[in-house]
């Protein structure tokens, strides 16, 4: 498990290998048992091949989340 940390590290990280790609809506840590986990929301199930399963040893979850449009 990984602490707070460490998480957000490796989301810096992250951050800036997935930087400009298309798809990719959101980065985040998110809690994952007693430590955390990386989160990133995409548009569609082919955009998460881009995301690899671990960053430095913390894990990453991917979530299809579709389209994200502002709302009033």
């Amino acid at each position: 498990m990984a602490d707070l940390e460490q998480a957000r590290a490796a989301k810096e990280r992250l951050r800036a290998a997935l930087a400009g790609r298309p798809g990719v809506r959101g980065i985040g840590v998110a809690p994952d048992g007693d430590g955390y986990q990386l989160q990133v929301n995409v548009t569609s199930r082919t955009t998460s091949a881009v995301v690899p399963p671990a960053v430095d040893g913390v894990t990453v979850r991917v979530r299809v989340v579709g389209a994200v449009t502002a709302s009033a």
